[in-house]
């Protein structure tokens, strides 16, 4: 039907109808009685098959016109279960649909002429339909009536259009749509998802881990809100794939059942404890000078602890900051046993016995002012020793001010059920739950679900979901240098596949997030983000540069229904212009003057055909799509339509009911006595090393 005309005329009566009964009753009437048409039998069946052929052939035609226009109002239901979604090894599965070209930016222009409205908007029966299905609902007897009208079934002609809102006509278009994946070689370029609340957002993603995980690769699921469903929806897929003893939840909405996670007992370089502690810190204005206080006596501690064979965590931190001197006394004995002289302990208890003590250390503990003095008077220096005696030097009254801002986070990070989760006891072997370890995870392909209910505070998700992109961020760095299975003693070749998806990411962004998206695909991580606007990523870095820089990042761009213009244009503004054809119609009348000639009036009428530009899409057209449906770019820039499958009715044997089950589940299954997933000790790494 398209392509063989300038104009494809397909929002009017399905008139092929008409020549196809016509050639069919012809057909029939030369089968079954040649004489009618004065022809012998022989020639009669020949003109039969004629007819029969026309009939067929235009038929078809009306038929994909009125197929056409009832796609235009509404679409076939598209569900699927979690079974049937399909799996490859090279392609990623998005849903069913098409490739937008110029045709479709065509027959969606064509869509909004006056004309046409009786073909796209439902008749005055259907809204007949709907009336009486309202007026009707709380009557004795018609109430019945009422109930059958708002059946969707295939006998109920009037069924109400699906709850999907926005404009069936973008998806109507084009009703040959088909399975549409992407090239799993283009996810290393990370995706972005844009979409407002309750647009299919979940199911996308659900759709995309599903696949993710089937294909036994390491899935990391962030979730700022704690979603149960998203969560138990993850687990289930584990389960469906036999990796249920792979899958491991961390949530800090459920502390008794939650995996546990030190954010910063792991790092590549020291200065990264530090940093993931004080980054969640003010940086602007003068806030930034105390960030960069609180992060020099965060770094000495975090040196301190490393030194003495300890693992940093943010209780500990919490504690030395409070009150450095434990933490000077128990390391300059550790330093001073090692490079002091012989008699160094005799000499420092007559120190301190001695009682003299500068003016500026008065009312500190005797045993650290002895140390300090002894090492002073002798000249011994050690960096590590010197920063915690710079930090001891301090008057109290203005180190309280300085680390003012820290001690406030740490101590609410530190407070209540969560505070095992995030400073995690390593001794503690009648804790079953694991701690989890992400360059562990990633060696032995795990799938990680994390909850980091940040309905309940804000604050605390944010600098945990931060320190956790950092620390996947230095591992990422590790796997590029070293491989995935440094330290092993066999070693794979090539990088592991790491599928990150952040739901609600502007949430969690920050500087961390950078770095991973234009660094860590070199050591295989696959961002897939999702968020509902820009601007609320833009308002979360407070940059419009910076935001720039991270949308740059993301080669794939999957937009389902948008309420912001702005974001919209995100999409629309890397699209072409097209050209479309538009008629007019021309009617006109002239008259002669001339009582002689034999032509008193001519009339015309005829229809012109002009070209325009066009944008391919424009910013309207996204805000006005329906639920489960989107626009991609893939593949390098190319334009598709999509709707994603809709969950079929029924309950998932492998679903859980609650949270609980899962930890059941995960207790049979996680073996802590001498896990894998607990981390060894960590060296002291210097800089530069």
């Amino acid at each position: 039907m398209s392509g063989q005309h300038p104009v494809e005329a397909l929002l009017r009566p399905p008139v092929e109808l008409y020549s196809a009964a016509t050639a069919g009753m012809a057909a029939v009437i030369a089968a079954y009685a040649p004489w009618a048409l004065m022809m012998n039998r022989e020639l009669a069946w020949g003109a039969a098959a004629v007819f029969g052929a026309v009939a067929i052939a235009r038929g078809y035609q009306g038929w994909w016109i009125l197929r056409y226009q009832r796609n235009l109002r509404t679409l076939p239901e598209f569900r699927m279960t979690s079974r049937q979604i399909p799996v490859a090894r090279n392609w990623l599965y998005l849903g069913r649909g098409f490739r937008w070209t110029q045709k479709h930016t065509q027959r969606l222009w064509d869509t909004i002429k006056p004309e046409a409205q009786r073909y796209i908007e439902p008749g005055p029966v259907y809204e007949w339909a709907r009336r009486i299905e309202a007026e009707w609902e709380n009557k004795p007897i018609l109430q019945a009536v009422a109930k059958l009208l708002s059946r969707r079934a295939w006998w109920n002609p009037l069924a109400p259009l699906p709850p999907v809102g926005g404009r069936p006509a973008l998806h109507g278009v084009e009703p040959n749509e088909r399975d549409v994946y992407q090239d799993l070689g283009e996810r290393v370029g990370h995706t972005l998802v844009l979409g407002t609340t309750r647009v299919g957002k979940t199911r996308l993603e659900e759709l995309l881990v599903a696949q993710d995980i089937r294909r036994q690769e390491t899935v990391v699921v962030f979730d700022p809100k704690g979603d149960a469903e998203l969560l138990k929806r993850v687990y289930a897929e584990a389960c469906r794939a036999g990796r249920e003893d792979q899958f491991f939840m961390f949530h800090l909405g459920y502390p008794e059942h939650s995996a546990r996670y030190n954010a910063v007992g792991s790092f590549g370089r020291i200065t990264e404890v530090a940093t993931r502690t004080t980054r969640p810190l003010p940086s602007e204005g003068n806030s930034a000078a105390f960030r960069e206080f609180a992060w020099r006596f965060v770094n000495v501690v975090a040196q301190a602890r490393v030194a003495l064979g300890t693992r940093p965590d943010y209780r500990q931190i919490l504690r030395d900051v409070s009150q450095i001197e434990p933490l000077l006394v128990e390391y300059y004995e550790h330093w001073l046993s090692q490079v002091g002289p012989e008699g160094w302990r005799e000499a420092v208890r007559q120190q301190e016995e001695d009682g003299k003590v500068p003016r500026h250390m008065q009312g500190r503990d005797p045993r650290a002012v002895a140390l300090v003095l002894y090492a002073k008077d002798r000249s011994l220096s050690d960096p590590v020793a010197d920063g915690l005696r710079s930090a001891f030097e301090y008057d109290k009254t203005y180190f309280d001010k300085i680390v003012a801002s820290l001690l406030p986070l740490l101590e609410k990070l530190t407070t209540g059920k969560s505070a095992e989760l995030i400073a995690p006891d390593y001794s503690d072997t009648s804790d079953p739950r694991p701690i989890l370890d992400w360059r562990e995870v990633i060696r032995t392909g795990g799938v990680v679900y994390v909850g980091l209910d940040a309905l309940a505070d804000t604050e605390v998700a944010a600098a945990v979901g931060n320190a956790m992109f950092a620390d996947l961020c230095s591992v990422a760095g590790q796997i590029y240098k070293h491989g995935q299975d440094v330290g092993m003693p066999e070693r794979r070749s090539g990088m592991p596949v790491v599928n990150i998806h952040a739901d609600e990411f502007n949430e969690l962004i920050g500087d961390e997030f950078v770095p991973m998206l234009n660094k860590a695909g070199g050591s295989g991580f696959q961002v897939t983000a999702y968020t509902q606007t820009w601007s609320d990523v833009e308002a979360r870095l407070g940059s419009k540069p910076k935001s720039g820089q991270v949308a740059g990042n993301f080669n794939t761009l999957i937009m389902l229904r948008v309420k912001e213009y702005a974001t919209a244009e995100m999409l629309t503004a890397q699209l072409p212009e097209v050209r479309i054809n538009t008629l007019m119609e021309v009617s006109g009348v002239n008259d002669s003057a001339d009582t002689e000639a034999s032509e008193q009036f001519t009339s015309r009428n005829e229809d012109r055909l002009s070209v325009e530009k066009t944008p391919m899409l424009t910013p309207a057209d996204v805000l006005a799509l329906p639920k489960g449906q989107a626009f991609a770019l893939l593949n390098g820039g190319q334009l598709y339509k999509i709707r994603m499958p809709l969950p079929q009715p029924g309950n998932d044997p492998a679903m859980p009911e609650h949270i609980a089950e899962i930890a059941e589940r995960m207790d049979e299954s996680y073996n802590t006595g001498e896990d894998l997933m607990r981390p060894e000790p960590i060296p002291l790494v210097q800089e530069g090393q």
